[in-house]
């Protein structure tokens, strides 16, 4: 990286349960800002009003509680039942989720940031990647990441492998990706692999 002029946008992604998260809080105590898709579409849910009224109109009254937020873990379940359903969801919260990414991404680059990240689980499945200058995989092996959303989330293993095949598998997702931790061992390992990279993005 040279000159420091351009912002250098790093996409990190994974899947569940693989350990993004820890590599993300990493990055955050570094000083890097990092653009969490995750928090984004809570807070749009908030701003946009008619991102909830939508939701209702396809999915119906049973997935809000009486103070109309949605019943995140219920809509979850729901969702990763049927395809078509999650495919529905996206297509109603993606863009704004996505406005709100590059509106930050411009304001970092604006402010004299040299490096930004965008942790993002459907990074690749949105064609996120494709925007990144670097694209970063947190990758654990399937036994792993079923055993840490089994305790994480007290689901049944049923439950983890239906939400696991509902998303791109981590070994495919290798294929559009720059670099991969391999999350699966120590945190003392993930570290020094996310220190590795960092320093070749610094050459």
């Amino acid at each position: 990286m040279t000159g420091g002029v351009i912002m250098l946008k790093i996409g990190l992604t994974g899947g569940i349960g693989s350990g993004k998260s820890t590599i993300s809080k990493l990055l955050a105590e570094k000083n890097i800002p990092v653009i969490d898709a995750d928090l984004i579409s809570r807070e749009v849910q908030c701003r946009y009003p008619e991102i909830n009224l939508e939701i209702r109109k396809k999915f119906g009254n049973e997935f809000f509680d009486s103070d109309g937020e949605i019943i995140r873990r219920k809509l979850g379940n729901y969702i990763f039942q049927f395809k078509e359903k999650r495919v529905e969801l996206e297509s109603i919260i993606i863009p704004f989720i996505k406005k709100e990414i590059f509106s930050k991404i411009t304001s970092y680059s604006k402010s004299g940031v040299k490096i930004c990240v965008v942790d993002a689980p459907t990074l690749i499945e949105q064609g996120l990647y494709k925007l990144m200058d670097i694209n970063i995989l947190v990758w654990v092996d399937r036994e792993t990441q079923i055993r840490r959303v089994m305790e994480r989330d007290n689901f049944t293993r049923e439950q983890v492998i239906q939400r696991i095949n509902s998303q791109m598998c981590l070994d495919e997702k290798r294929k559009y990706v720059n670099y991969v931790i391999d999350n699966s061992k120590e945190i003392d390992s993930s570290v020094k692999q996310l220190e590795k990279i960092l320093i070749n993005l610094q050459k």
